[in-house]
């Protein structure tokens, strides 16, 4: 059986072969993960932990869920990072994080989840709008210029959707990859964005107007994301206890401490 095809493009491998890296790399992974394991069985809970959260997120929510992680499994290794949600969910894919907080716009079936939240989108603009106050009608959105994340990140396509619903088009002056470049395109007069409410007001504190809500409305879903094809190790499990657990506590501590305004709560998390 043959496990890579060679050719003048260089070496990829056969479907088999595809197979083969993915259950090697899981059964290297146990083994990474064996010694904590065993320890575990006799004790407290070790191991190491990726954990990753949406840059929306970060700025106000990771040192807490860290410290909670850390106060609830102190020999557990929880190795952190910040991304935008797209990121986040393909090194779960790519098995570099375990789980992550992410906002996503639909659910994927290679990924097991706890949603926590749905969230609006804002309409992000430097300067006010006149005669809006709080909310910005879509068909007035359209006219703007607007900087967003290219096709097909989830919320664009969100962005999409509700464009085409509506029969409009929007008027898209430029097309970037990061979330935080994004914004910086708008606080530097590009464009407008459309986004949801955290990571302009920790990251570029005064740099933009009051957000707009949008008329109708644009939904993210947040979400603890990690994939149904390699299970949780132990610790992996642990750590996403203490944060459902931890999480159900401090739903307000999201909307206060992000900015988020009128959330609509759809789940209750609870511990599993």
């Amino acid at each position: 059986m043959s496990f890579l095809l060679r050719s003048a493009r260089g070496v990829r491998p056969t479907a088999a072969g595809t197979v083969l890296y993915h259950e090697a790399s899981d059964i290297i992974r146990q083994l990474d993960q064996l010694p904590g394991i065993v320890r575990s069985s006799t004790g407290e809970v070790e191991g190491i932990v990726n954990f990753g959260m949406t840059t929306a997120l970060a700025g106000a929510f990771a040192g807490p869920a860290v410290a909670a992680c850390r106060e609830a499994l102190p020999k557990v290794t929880l190795k952190f990072s910040d991304a935008d949600s797209d990121v986040l969910q393909a090194r779960i894919e790519a098995q570099k994080l375990d789980m992550a907080l992410v906002f996503e716009d639909h659910f994927a079936p290679n990924f097991s989840r706890h949603p926590i939240f749905r969230q609006r989108l804002y309409l992000v603009v430097r300067e006010p709008i006149k005669g809006c106050q709080g909310t910005v009608a879509l068909e007035q959105v359209a006219k703007l210029p607007l900087v967003l994340p290219p096709v097909p990140r989830h919320r664009r396509t969100v962005i999409d959707r509700a464009f085409a619903a509506a029969g409009l088009s929007p008027n898209i002056v430029a097309e970037v990859d990061a979330g935080l470049s994004e914004l910086s395109a708008v606080r530097s007069g590009v464009g407008n964005s459309i986004y949801h409410a955290g990571t302009f007001k920790n990251v570029y504190p005064g740099a933009f107007a009051e957000p707009l809500l949008i008329e109708p409305p644009m939904f993210l879903t947040c979400s603890l994301v990690y994939s149904s094809d390699f299970p949780l190790t132990y610790a992996g499990e642990a750590v996403k206890k203490v944060l459902i657990q931890f999480t159900g506590r401090t739903t307000g501590l999201i909307r206060r401490k992000t900015g988020i305004r009128r959330t609509v709560i759809i789940f209750h998390w609870a511990c599993c």
